[in-house]
């Protein structure tokens, strides 16, 4: 099934609060569909309260891009899912991951013990149960998984709703897209490209990871590049839906208006 384009935004504080309301404001004037929060302590607040608040402020839908799965107990995690699920009337989107490179470090620095890999999509797993069980029958909190190695892509084909591919360094697109394709398979899952990079500038959020050089990610031709002219951007985005169905792109907030002709010509399209 070939689904319709929608557009997320990840939106850190990194302002003044006026700045950011203006901000959230102006992401849902220009046609996006989600605003989402990353999940990195002592970098901006904590994403359950940010999204309430952005809840308020306009009819987006909302949703971490994504919460990681050893910061927290997985009831607590499930129950803030829940409870955003209800104060927005149905508009979060849990997005959950096993955390970036390098967060055995932070991790450290809290007293929190470093789960190892199979532990930690042990955590996603119970964090998704738990949250279905306070959603109940009559409730659905939309999932999103970041997934990169085969354990991962098999407990996203059981329990997500969206999927985005995370590419290895050093992994072509071919490559991802092949994942892609695997997952689908599967079942019709949702599939999201994570756009860090446009053009020559790399989203706040992903600054300081290693595999977002524009560069690299532009000669790689990398799924988490676009070009930031919109003609090109539109023509790319189609052909890799076309290719292996991806429809939900999810860029940084710096990139909005950049982006903006994209949206208006391509979403619920």
């Amino acid at each position: 099934m070939t689904r319709p384009f929608r557009f997320g935004v990840v939106t850190p504080v990194l302002t003044d609060m006026a700045s950011w309301r203006d901000r959230v404001r102006l992401i849902a004037d220009l046609g996006y569909s989600t605003l989402m929060m990353p999940d990195v302590p002592g970098w901006q607040p904590s994403p359950a309260p940010t999204l309430a608040v952005a809840a308020t402020l306009t009819d987006l839908r909302v949703g971490t891009w994504v919460y990681a799965s050893p910061f927290r107990e997985p009831w607590q995690t499930a129950w803030e899912a829940h409870s955003l699920t209800q104060l927005t009337e149905g508009r979060f989107e849990l997005g959950i991951g096993t955390g970036r490179p390098g967060i055995e470090d932070q991790l450290a620095s809290y007293g929190m013990p470093a789960p190892s890999g199979p532990q930690r999509l042990d955590q996603i797993r119970e964090t998704v149960t738990r949250l279905r069980e306070l959603d109940g029958p009559d409730t659905h909190t939309p999932v999103t998984m970041a997934v990169l190695g085969p354990r991962a892509r098999a407990l996203a084909t059981e329990l997500a709703d969206t999927v985005t591919v995370v590419m290895a360094p050093g992994q072509t697109r071919q490559q991802a897209a092949a994942v892609a394709h695997e997952l689908r398979a599967a079942r019709d899952l949702e599939l999201a490209l994570h756009v860090s990079v446009v053009g020559d500038g790399v989203a706040a959020f992903m600054a300081s990871a290693q595999e977002t050089d524009p560069a690299a990610l532009r000669e790689s031709d990398s799924l988490a590049y676009l070009p930031d002219d919109p003609a090109a951007a539109i023509d790319l985005l189609q052909s890799r839906r076309e290719e292996f169905g991806a429809s939900y792109v999810v860029i940084g907030a710096d990139f909005a208006q950049t982006m903006a002709p994209v949206v208006a010509a391509l979403v619920g399209r």
